[in-house]
């Protein structure tokens, strides 16, 4: 289950920014996660509050948002998104090679909403 490293290395994020901004709590953190990246979002939600237990991130809701798959056709530069491994470019139908990989690979953390100690927390 990958999901687990990957809910640890969300929560070292979360916690080195929480010590940058001084955080004492957190309430809610927004990832982003490509489609490609093969993740289950139950299961990182699960293994999220496994691994922040303790931490200021314990009782914040991990929002995931999961990023389509998007190709560039090398022939006509379209853009458009692959649903299956039998997707062609809808502007020039199949293409041998060269598709390039625009997004669906990717684990970004967007945004982390928590309150300081100036904050009553």
């Amino acid at each position: 289950m990958h999901e687990m490293a990957i809910a640890q290395s969300v929560l070292e994020i979360v916690l080195d920014e929480c010590r940058r901004h001084r955080m004492k709590t957190v309430d809610r953190i927004n990832v982003q996660v490509g489609a490609l990246a093969a993740v289950v979002p139950e299961a990182l939600t699960f293994c999220f509050q496994v691994v922040a237990q303790g931490t200021p991130a314990e009782n914040a809701a991990l929002d995931i948002e999961t990023v389509p798959v998007v190709m560039r056709c090398p022939l006509c530069g379209e853009l458009f998104e692959m649903e299956d491994r039998l997707d062609m470019c809808p502007q020039c139908g199949p293409v041998v090679s060269g598709l390039s990989l625009i997004s669906g690979r990717e684990m970004t953390v967007m945004s982390i909403e928590g309150r300081g100690s100036d904050d009553g927390a």
